[in-house]
């Protein structure tokens, strides 16, 4: 049953591990200072939440998953996946996850054209329906978050009531993305001159103030 439910958000404070509990946020995952990982014995999710401290409360994710391709069995594609920032609950419940900049991931495809590779990960995350907190007959505490469309993730165990995480601040150097608007009749075009690919989240940031600008 529900331990807490929507509770203080000071709940969330501490180190969760999903299934082995193998994945762990901390030195033990990233190094950023190199932009290398390493690689645990099974797949899984860990979040940590630090207390708020002088108007900030950090959050820290590990993620290491593979994604099966139904048509291409032997395509199996795993992603390593770190990033850091401050997180808010907002006025509904929902927490903000608000990346810092030094994010990264690896992809490994071998069925791609690229087979591994190293990009830049900071997309600012949402996590609704609130959150609560259980405990598991074996494993102990245990948190149950929901992602932006309201997806559970896979249950996570307290691993630390005390987070264990890397330095809360900029840990790696990023080149920003540089891009070009360019008006074309009543649209716009995005030209990536710099940096790595714009996300989508970015790239409709950037149309939307483009198109407001336009109507001014």
């Amino acid at each position: 049953m529900p331990f807490s439910v929507n509770a203080d958000i000071s709940v969330l404070v501490g180190t969760w591990s999903s299934g082995s509990m193998k994945v762990q946020t901390g030195s033990g995952f990233a190094n950023p200072a190199q932009t290398s990982f390493t690689y645990p014995n099974t797949s899984g999710i860990s979040y940590s939440f630090t207390e708020t401290t002088d108007g900030d409360a950090w959050y820290e994710i590990s993620r290491y998953r593979f994604t099966s391709n139904g048509s291409q069995p032997n395509c199996i594609t795993a992603v390593m996946n770190w990033v850091h920032g401050t997180y808010a609950q907002a006025d509904n419940g929902s927490i903000i996850l608000t990346p810092n900049g030094d994010g990264y991931q690896q992809i490994q495809d071998p069925c791609a054209a690229v087979s591994n590779f190293i990009e830049n990960y900071n997309d600012t995350e949402l996590l609704v329906n609130g959150y609560y907190t259980f405990t598991d007959p074996s494993l102990g505490l245990a948190l149950q978050l929901y992602t932006f469309d309201g997806s559970p993730l896979a249950p996570m165990y307290q691993v630390s009531s005390t987070p264990n995480m890397l330095p809360t601040q900029q840990l790696r150097n990023v080149t920003p993305v540089t891009t070009v608007i360019q008006r074309r009749g009543n649209g716009v075009q995005l030209s990536r001159t710099a940096g790595l690919p714009l996300t989508l989240t970015a790239a409709v940031a950037v149309f939307v103030l483009a198109v407001s600008s336009s109507l001014l």
